[in-house]
């Protein structure tokens, strides 16, 4: 089945936000939302009246081996995703990674391993040039769209709501939190892990939020390439992610691993090479471009993955972020879902070495990851597709009025506990003290 574009339309991204917006409230769409000024990334997408999709349980893991489990979970996937040549939209959580990654855990989820859909209509919207299109098959479908989209009225401005850490429950408050650095360190010290990445689950009740307002509100105010806001049942993931997992374009493979945090209250140039100089941040980076390079290189081209741009600085979210870009081409015979599942899930949020430090992270975490540290993915055929790492990520409950966050920071030999907690919560501003952040 063909999805031609019916319509192309001059649209700049903050009407096409409105727009958005209009189609979450009326439709319950789902949004993949960019921000102007960070690059590569340049495409939002918004997916309208889904009309299949693929949800992949953790229970099925009982009546199957892990390995063979694994297995099943990709050619499900690719059957799923690769059936037409419509853009799947959906998440892949962290313990889907476990499963892939044969890493035992008996912490139950409530989310599933894999949630992926398939549309009616989806509209693409390129920032770059400022347009959106269409793709449809339904003429008459296309001619309402089109109606409504000149309808949509502006976005009303909405308070953050401004959450104090008093009211928030955390699965490792600060003492907890401390001692799981200082046990990471250990570790380290063992040659356990190189690298690991910590996280505490932040939790709280939210009866008035109305997460499609806090979602757009959000990206008004703290733009980061890589937003989602996407219907589970009843649960809302809505993740504010800077960081790209992998893009694949026409067999070309771009992932920038971001390591290495600064958070500051006033921007000066100096900040920069604090950054860049610390030897701390410099490890944590170049570990994990080492690990992603080597994630990559199982399905791309002898020789064609390289790194660009090594700690490079980006700002969002009063933080500076240091990244580096590595490329490389898919090999023969390899599509973008054979990369994804051999990369997944990203180093940045693991550790190294991977396996290993994943085993250490379910000991040292009371708290299961779901959605938070897995992957937002648009998958646009075999070989295209563009993937975050769904960090800056919570989970709004609409039956429970919950809300779930999570946050984190990467332990490396020389951090030092308190430092790497108030990192945590630096993470989590936009939450807690949206107006200090």
């Amino acid at each position: 089945m063909t999805t031609p574009s019916i319509f192309s339309e001059s649209v700049c991204f903050d009407r096409f936000r409105e727009i958005a917006s209009h189609f979450v409230k009326l439709h319950n769409a789902d949004v993949l939302l960019t921000s102007p000024g960070f690059g590569e990334c340049g495409q939002s997408f918004i997916g309208l009246f889904p009309d299949g999709e693929l949800v992949v349980c953790a229970e099925f893991l009982a009546v199957s081996s892990v390995d063979s489990y694994a297995d099943s979970i990709v050619l499900d996937v690719k059957d799923f995703a690769f059936s037409d040549d419509r853009p799947t939209i959906g998440y892949v959580s962290y313990e889907c990674g476990q499963a892939v990654r044969s890493v035992s855990t008996e912490k139950s989820t409530q989310y599933p391993f894999v949630h992926l859909k398939k549309y009616k209509a989806v509209l693409v919207h390129d920032e770059a040039e400022s347009r959106v299109k269409c793709l449809c098959a339904d003429d008459e479908l296309t001619f309402s769209i089109a109606q409504e989209m000149q309808e949509a009225g502006s976005i009303v401005d909405t308070d953050l709501p401004n959450i104090s850490i008093q009211d928030v429950s955390m699965s490792l408050n600060q003492s907890e939190y401390e001692d799981g650095v200082r046990d990471t360190l250990e570790y380290i010290k063992d040659g356990l892990t190189y690298q690991l990445n910590l996280s505490t689950m932040l939790s709280l009740r939210l009866d008035e939020l109305d997460p499609a307002a806090w979602f757009f509100a959000l990206n008004k105010n703290f733009p980061a390439p890589y937003y989602a806001m996407f219907q589970s049942g009843d649960k809302h993931i809505i993740s504010t992610s800077p960081e790209l997992f992998l893009r694949v374009e026409g067999g070309k493979v771009t992932s920038e691993p971001i390591k290495g945090t600064l958070h500051f209250d006033d921007y000066y140039p100096e900040l920069e090479d604090e950054l860049t100089s610390s030897p701390k941040e410099d490890a944590e980076l170049s570990m994990i471009v080492d690990l992603v390079r080597n994630d990559i290189s199982a399905d791309c081209k002898y020789g064609s993955v390289i790194v660009e741009n090594h700690k490079s600085v980006f700002a969002v979210d009063k933080l500076l972020q240091m990244y580096s870009r590595v490329r490389g081409e898919l090999a023969e015979g390899r599509d973008c879902l054979d990369l994804f599942f051999n990369a997944f899930p990203g180093g940045s949020i693991t550790g190294c070495p991977k396996k290993s430090s994943m085993e250490l992270i379910e000991k040292l975490e009371p708290h299961g990851r779901g959605p938070y540290c897995g992957s937002v993915v648009v998958i646009n055929g075999p070989q295209d597709m563009v993937s975050s790492i769904a960090i800056r990520t919570a989970v709004y409950d609409q039956t429970t009025k919950d809300l779930t966050y999570w946050a984190g920071s990467g332990i490396v030999i020389d951090s030092k506990p308190e430092a790497e907690y108030l990192e945590t919560l630096a993470k989590a501003g936009k939450i807690l003290n949206p107006s200090q952040s």
